[in-house]
């Protein structure tokens, strides 16, 4: 199929603009709002299926002078990804217009839900660095928007920054290790690119280039980073249980189906780039870690979003894990289970909000036989919930048997340690059987006496729940016709090497079947004896709970606040030569480590070469500065600091740039005026200046200008560098185009002319100003009738004395 780069574009921009346009869409339908909403996730579900089959990387130039460009792939893997975003988004919707109803802020609501699918479908799709990480970053907003929806509750704000915190900090990590990416693409391609298709179709030749420099194994680490605190990864997981404050929507489209796989996506998106015996160890080491981790987690859960949340921690690990076996076994694992788990743990989360909403609480031991009132929902957890445990035949059994398969394979092969692979897995399973039943048992049972008269829910709220559980069923009972439609693609992908995915119930004995029996019996058997188990999982949590991620979190949040106390005292003293300092101070600290970090070479200085007359302006203006720190009086020093402005202005029109010259002219005039309609309320005297204050402050002085003496000679090319495209094209099309001989007036009037607009805004917002402060003086000059005059100083003599003086020169 030939690109059709429009689709992608128009998919990925639609949920966008109509994010935009919500608040009107609100005034005109109200609540029905939500529709809209399913409408877009609908169009965008069509788009991206009419591209099924198709396999191709098209871009729309955005910067060109730096190689960026809106870039895009199509792919087995990345429509994977999309179809599950955009279509349980429209369920999402559907659910959300009668489970948000009478809600606050819906416009807000429906807004960040729409933007932050479009930032999903970016994410699938993006195949550059640039385009990538804005993409990756901007579900972090709008999941930070979702997550802090309950803006009155102290804990959805707290929750909300916690994700923020965590996830942007992993962004940050995944853009250190693409740019690493981009820094090895220059010794293979012959200049740096920010093209990661390109870079992927040169795995091989990238990789050499990565482990030439060193930079294999430390952006393996930050991708790892990355992906870990994107899909809550042990110690990063700690985030996703407290985002279960969001409402259940939300839940159930960021934190099973879409948000939390982007890091599962990017992990397989980069395996066939980093597949090796350090791959393996990180990737498959940490996610069977969380695997057994939340399972265990979810067992002790009391809330039934929180179980939820911990075993969806766990699924991700078993995900994570899939894609760092080297078997081909691992990528076919992680792609069938992303499927099978967006199925039944979307479905899941939109059951605990039925029940939330019908009964009242998410409490595991106030709930119990709610059959006899919610029976649908009850046959639809039924077929999730297993699914969820990996029981036979239901969908979720068949990725996790490849799992099995893929550990089983790595064990065999390298013996020794690598027997705690399968083992890990086993364990978790285990568990996994157990926190399923639990949750099931809210069906059965006897009905605890907190709970009297259960409501049948509305069809709005039962329709999504029920069209994922059916999706499940047909992948549970047919599981090839799923791979045959996207999983077989998408995991050809991931994949290093030609695969063929098969899925089927196994009909003779081996060691993964082995595993999958004892998972099974030992989690059955084990169920009612769940208070006990429960009872030993919170004891081992005890034990490390000054270990805890979210106690580390909590500690790390109070050491920085109160680091920031004890050092505002410092900044924040009210003095503006304070802020000044600490603002410039830092900007030189930082440009010298910049220079350092990059190597860069100090240029030699060859003279002043200026003409006679800029050397004689130049040399004003630098007696006038002198001067202006001895000056006698304010008025003096407001004068002189006007002769300096000057001189630098005349030193703009000797430089053939009257227009910075005029610029310069009319600011300095207006801070001239400033200065004297504000001179009667500066203080005479603020005594005497201490030695030490003044050497200090001279020191400093001397510091920021050399530094920003050395950027301009790093920055200023020299004479004999070529000009590079956009300079060459600015200086061939000046006078033909712009009608002038000076490049940089051109540039600023014609072919940049916002800025020079955005320059005159400024002019007359200072005009504006200037014209204010003059109004308000002569306001306030005006008699009352009693005889006393608007704005004046009721100060008495000694309090302005008092006032006078204040200062004392630090």
């Amino acid at each position: 199929m030939e690109p059709q780069l429009w689709v992608i574009l128009t998919a990925i921009g639609a949920p966008f603009l109509a994010a935009a346009l919500v608040p009107l869409f609100y005034r005109l339908l109200g609540e029905a709002v939500a529709y809209v909403g399913a409408a877009v996730a609908v169009v965008s579900f069509g788009l991206i299926a009419s591209q099924l089959g198709a396999q191709w990387t098209d871009a729309a130039p955005w910067i060109p002078s730096m190689g960026v460009a809106a870039r895009f792939t199509v792919d087995g893997w990345s429509l994977l990804f999309a179809l599950l975003a955009s279509g349980i988004g429209a369920l999402i919707f559907l659910y959300s217009a009668s489970y948000m109803h009478g809600e606050s802020n819906l416009p807000r609501f429906y807004a960040a839900l729409l933007a932050f699918m479009g930032s999903i479908l970016g994410v699938a799709f993006a195949a550059d660095i640039v385009v990538l990480f804005l993409f990756w970053e901007l579900t972090s907003v709008a999941s930070f928007v979702l997550i802090g929806y309950h803006t009155d509750e102290s804990g959805s704000r707290y929750a909300a920054r916690m994700a923020m915190l965590v996830t942007v900090g992993g962004g940050l990590c995944l853009l250190a290790g693409l740019l690493m990416l981009s820094v090895a693409s220059e010794a293979v391609l012959g200049s740096q690119t920010f093209d990661l298709a390109t870079i992927l179709e040169n795995d091989e030749a990238i990789r050499a280039a990565l482990e030439e420099r060193g930079l294999f194994v430390p952006a393996l680490l930050l991708i790892a980073v990355a992906a870990g605190a994107k899909s809550a990864q042990v110690p990063l997981h700690f985030w996703l249980p407290n985002a279960m404050v969001a409402p259940t929507p939300v839940s159930a489209f960021l934190h099973s189906a879409t948000m939390v796989k982007v890091g599962v996506y990017a992990i397989g998106r980069l395996r066939q780039l980093f597949l090796g015996e350090a791959w393996m160890l990180v990737f498959a080491t940490v996610g069977l870690v969380t695997m057994l981790v939340g399972a265990m987690l979810a067992v002790r859960a009391m809330d039934i979003k929180e179980l939820l949340a911990y075993s969806t921690a766990s699924h991700l690990g078993l995900m994570v894990a899939g894609f760092g076996f080297i078997s081909h076994y691992g990528p076919e694992a992680g792609v069938f289970h992303l499927l099978n788990h967006a199925l039944f743990k979307a479905a899941l989360f939109l059951v605990a909000g039925i029940v939330v909403h019908q009964v009242g609480t998410r409490r595991l031991d106030e709930l119990g036989g709610l059959r006899r009132d919610l029976p649908l929902t009850a046959l639809l957890t039924v077929v999730a919930a297993l699914s969820m445990a990996g029981i036979p035949p239901f969908n979720g059994f068949y990725s996790k048997e490849l799992l099995f398969e893929a550990a089983w394979t790595t064990a065999i092969d390298g013996g020794g340690l690598a027997w705690l692979y399968p083992a890990i897995a086993l364990l978790a399973s285990i568990f996994t059987v157990i926190y399923s039943l639990r949750f099931l048992a809210i069906f059965f049972g006897e009905r605890p006496s907190t709970v009297t008269d259960v409501p049948r829910p509305s069809v709005a709220l039962l329709v999504p729940p029920a069209v994922l559980v059916g999706v499940a069923a047909v992948v549970s009972v047919s599981p090839q016709l799923a791979i045959d439609l996207t999983v077989q693609n998408a995991a050809a992908v991931t994949a290093v090497e030609p695969i063929e995915v098969h899925a089927a119930i196994p009909t003779e004995l081996t060691g993964p079947v082995a595993m999958s029996i004892v998972t099974v019996g030992v989690g059955v058997t084990a169920f009612p004896f769940g208070d006990r188990v429960r009872r030993g999982v919170e004891a081992l949590v005890a034990a490390g709970s000054a270990l805890h991620p979210s106690a580390l979190y909590a500690r790390s949040l109070t050491g920085i606040e109160s680091v920031s106390e004890r050092f505002g005292r410092y900044v924040h003293n009210g003095l503006i030569r304070t802020y000044a300092q600490w603002a410039l101070g830092a900007t030189c600290v930082l440009t010298l480590v910049g220079f350092v970090a990059a190597s860069v070479p100090v240029p030699a200085v060859s003279g002043p070469g200026a003409p006679a007359a800029m050397a004689l302006v130049l040399g004003v203006a630098v007696v006038a500065a002198f001067r202006i720190t001895t000056a006698e009086s304010h008025v003096t020093g407001v004068l002189t600091l006007g002769i300096l402005g000057f001189m630098v202005a005349i030193f703009y029109i000797l430089a053939s740039a009257p227009d910075l010259a005029l610029t310069q002219l009319v600011v300095e005039t207006l801070i001239l005026l400033i200065f004297l309609l504000v001179i009667e309320e500066v203080p005479a005297f603020y005594s005497e200046i201490e030695v030490s204050v003044a050497v200090r402050d001279a020191a400093f002085s001397i510091f920021v200008g050399a530094t920003a003496f050395l950027s301009v000679l790093v920055a200023a090319p020299a004479s004999e560098t070529p000009l590079s495209e956009t300079a060459r094209y600015y200086v061939d099309h000046a006078v033909e185009g712009g009608g002038g001989t000076n490049v940089v007036n051109v540039i600023l009037t014609d072919f940049r002319a916002f800025d020079t607009l955005g320059e005159l805004v400024v002019v007359v917002l200072a005009a504006l100003s200037v014209l204010v402060l003059i109004r308000m003086r002569s306001h306030g000059e005006e008699q009352r009738p009693d005889g006393d005059r608007r704005g004046e100083d009721r100060e008495g003599p000694d309090q302005r004395d008092d006032r006078d003086v204040r200062g004392d020169g630090r």
